[in-house]
């Protein structure tokens, strides 16, 4: 039996700004080429020197934890059905089998990290079958969460153990309790709000800084130049050109 992880410091160690280097997430894989969260576009994404994929996942009816955005199938499948009314069946049936299942997701991605977003506001019970899902395939050591304050907070309690990134939207800083409450290692931000002086303060306070989602080759550079850790893009071919030209790896 694989022996439990120890919990994420509340405080990571900062890493050294001169030898950091930029991690390059996949948002929702290589979706300019492939359609969104579909196997085919996480192995893409995955060729085009990812360091790790950005996944959405939500529950079926039946409790099954799927890659998909948005609450209804009608963006990017045609079917105007909530998913939560159907079946996992249901949508493999209306889906040609091409909305993988987590578990699939998780094979697929093998040896590679994925950052698992859960969109929307999933109690415990939700976090919990994803937490489980995510355990159930071997995959603890390589996931990490990200969402807003509630789903963090059902993913902490899902699993006193998980590597969160806590999605914040205001330049106005996390409360300290919920900090304490959801120990994060990252905060994530939406990129326009990030520079070097808010960089700075967050690893200042013992946080790894994550942002998305730069597509312009203008904004991954000053996001670079700020000393972000972490950018999810996109354009993840894009983003690896540019970081290993700016910072090349050792």
């Amino acid at each position: 039996m694989r022996p439990e992880r120890p919990a994420h410091p509340a405080h990571p160690a900062r890493p050294a700004h001169p030898a950091r280097t930029v991690t390059a997430v996949a948002h929702r894989g290589d979706p300019y080429r492939f359609r969104e969260n579909t196997l085919d576009s996480l192995t893409s994404a995955i060729r085009l020197g990812a360091d790790a994929v950005e996944i959405d996942v939500r529950l079926t009816r039946d409790g099954v934890p799927l890659l998909l955005h948005d609450e209804t199938l009608k963006r990017l499948w045609e079917h105007d059905r909530p998913l939560l009314a159907l079946s996992a069946a249901e949508v493999r049936g209306l889906t040609a089998g091409r909305v993988p299942t987590l578990v699939e997701a998780l094979a697929a991605t093998d040896g590679h990290r994925v950052m698992l977003d859960l969109p929307g506001t999933p109690g415990v019970r939700a976090a919990r079958r994803v937490v489980d899902a995510v355990r159930g395939a071997g995959a603890r050591d390589r996931v990490y969460y990200c969402a807003g304050a509630p789903a963090m907070l059902a993913v902490r309690a899902a699993d006193p153990a998980a590597e969160i990134a806590l999605t914040w939207t205001t330049l106005a800083p996390p409360r300290p309790a919920l900090l304490a409450a959801v120990r994060p290692r990252w905060l994530n931000y939406r990129f326009p709000l990030v520079d070097r002086a808010v960089a700075d303060r967050i690893h200042g306070d013992g946080y790894l800084v994550s942002v998305w989602t730069p597509d312009t080759r203008r904004a991954m550079r000053r996001l670079i130049a700020a000393g972000v850790d972490s950018i999810t893009t996109n354009r993840v071919d894009a983003l690896c050109a540019l970081r290993d030209r700016l910072t090349p790896r050792p």
